[in-house]
């Protein structure tokens, strides 16, 4: 499997010329499906664009090509982080503060390896999340082996899109594959 490091020094600087902060860099499906998955934003929305992941594949496949840092085909996921987005900054636990969250554990901490409830918020590499039904619980950001938000409607209010536009419009593709011009002229 690839160097995830190795990788993330890659991509970091080609999403940051695009003004972009990188939010995870990832491989999965193993050997019989390997995908990297890279997720992105714009720091002052938190929001990606289809514009923005078409520029950053682009750029991270020219990057990749080059250098070639995996050496089994693979397939190329470049994405937002989604409303649901994994936490994978210190940053982030402060940022998403008041909003639940679940988080998984290197090595349980007061027998929990799991963690669910409201973040709190951080102090200098300690993250607080008010775990449901149990108490305040306060981890080193070390201890986290994985975390992200959970939907709830407080989540969504709190990452509406930027517009709207376009979202009533209904655009009919035929099922076939033809265009209305083609279809028109066969009949």
């Amino acid at each position: 499997m690839a160097d995830i490091a190795a990788l993330t020094a890659l991509i970091e600087p080609e999403a940051t010329a695009l003004g972009l902060a990188l939010v995870r860099v990832k491989m999965f499906g193993g050997t019989s499906d390997p995908t990297l998955q890279v997720m992105a934003e714009r720091p002052d929305t938190r929001q990606l664009m289809i514009e923005d992941c078409a520029a950053l594949s682009r750029r991270i496949s020219d990057v990749l090509d080059e250098k070639d840092p995996i050496v089994e085909a693979y397939r190329l996921e470049v994405s937002s982080p989604g409303i649901d987005r994994p936490l994978t900054r210190l940053a982030d636990f402060s940022d998403w503060a008041g909003h639940e969250a679940r988080i998984h554990l290197v090595e349980p901490v007061d027998n929990r390896k799991q963690l669910t409830g409201i973040l709190v918020g951080t102090e200098g590499d300690q993250i607080t999340i008010d775990v449901r039904k149990h108490k305040e619980m306060t981890i080193g950001f070390a201890q986290v082996a994985e975390a992200k938000l959970l939907l709830t409607d407080k989540l969504i209010a709190a990452t509406q899109p930027l517009s709207l536009a376009g979202a009533d419009e209904i655009i009919e593709a035929p099922i076939d594959g033809t265009d209305e011009t083609e279809a028109e002229e066969q009949d």
